[in-house]
């Protein structure tokens, strides 16, 4: 396959220009302008974040996307599908309040904010994965499919359960109804190290299924026939605790997010943004976010989701880790084996190359890229 062109820009900012100026300059150069907008509707999907974190992107980002939408003749909206676990975002009043609080409004960033997959997570529609091995169909927010365009405007950063979240991840599972997000993670059941566990009651406050007891002794345990795979009490757990004890769990994760992704994009017009600033260890999903664990790298866009996530981590596995960040606590305990890879160093039970590879044999696109720098 061709090698994708991903085009990319630094933070730099001088007098004269500044960061909205050269993100709209960066799409177009990559092609964006290429697309047929004309009265069409084109779904910018995105993550609002999670009240309390503030390493989302911000949305002045997304008003230049959906600016540069209508400047072409189309009619954007901003979307996302609603989650699995505790939090302000798991049904469409909340989430669109969270997005609100966190100043995503038709005033701030020009156009509508849609929950994707509706009031309650049930709005989807199950949409054929072609050439899948995991998931023959995928249920996608009805929002997101009944758009003529769609768009991904991605937050790069670290993830516990994939590696990092990048584009096919904002794809694949933030395109997911709460039923695709459900089947997704179905493989992956985490379990408690009683050993480790101290019994603070962090877990169970952040799962939303009522998965999570505990003994006389206070150490936690999961119940799997409750437990929907989300992981978030392996994010919220401080002490490693929780772990996914299915060792090819994650990888099938990553695969069905890939699939997931597949169903999204195929038959219609897309187009790819990554911002890689404020990279967080953990998901924007967190209602809180720890320090980066790495300067900020730039922006990328891209025709091409895999070539785009592959560009951006090897931008951030080429940046030097931040002293004080979890991936410098990481690289300094001493049982640590040093993977040379900055998003497994944090998390190591990860392997964020299987989603990449997958998307690639699926057809998505290619790791292959051509690198084109912007000024």
């Amino acid at each position: 396959m061709e090698k994708a062109k991903v085009y990319f820009t630094d933070m730099r900012a001088l007098p004269g220009t500044n960061l909205l100026m050269k993100l709209k300059k960066l799409m177009y150069a990559a092609g964006m302008n290429q697309i047929d907008f004309d009265g069409k509707f084109a779904a910018i999907k995105i993550h609002f974040g999670e009240p309390g974190n503030l390493s989302f992107l911000r949305p002045n980002f997304s008003k230049v996307v959906a600016d540069t939408v209508k400047e072409l003749g189309g009619k954007p909206f901003l979307t996302d599908c609603n989650t699995l676990y505790v939090g302000q975002r798991k049904n469409a009043l909340d989430h669109i309040d969270a997005a609100y609080e966190n100043g995503y409004t038709p005033f701030s960033t020009g156009c509508h904010v849609i929950i994707a997959d509706g009031l309650k997570g049930t709005d989807d529609i199950e949409v054929p994965v072609n050439g899948g091995e995991y998931c023959k169909t995928a249920y996608i927010g009805r929002a997101i499919m009944d758009a003529d365009v769609f768009i991904s405007l991605t937050h790069f950063k670290g993830h516990e359960m994939t590696g990092f979240g990048g584009a096919l991840k904002n794809i694949g599972m933030g395109c997911g109804s709460r039923a695709g997000k459900m089947a997704m993670h179905r493989d992956g059941k985490p379990s408690v190290d009683p050993e480790l566990c101290r019994g603070c009651h962090t877990c169970a406050k952040n799962c939303a299924n009522s998965a999570i007891t505990f003994d006389e002794n206070h150490k936690a345990h999961i119940n799997h026939d409750n437990c929907v795979g989300c992981g978030r009490c392996i994010g919220a757990c401080n002490y490693d605790a929780i772990s996914n004890t299915n060792g090819s769990a994650l990888d099938d994760l990553n695969c069905k997010m890939a699939e997931y992704a597949k169903a999204v994009v195929d038959g219609r017009p897309c187009f790819h943004i990554s911002i890689v600033n404020q990279v967080s260890p953990y998901c924007d999903c967190h209602g809180e976010n720890d320090t980066a664990i790495i300067p900020d790298v730039g922006m990328f866009a891209s025709f091409d989701p895999v070539a785009l996530d592959q560009a951006c981590a090897d931008a951030c596995n080429a940046a030097p880790v931040i002293p004080g960040s979890l991936l410098d606590d990481r690289l300094h305990e001493h049982d640590h084996q040093d993977h040379h890879d900055h998003f497994t160093d944090v998390h190591p039970t990860t392997n964020w190359k299987s989603c990449l590879d997958h998307a690639e044999k699926l057809g998505i696109g290619t790791k292959e890229y051509e690198l084109v720098k912007i000024d």
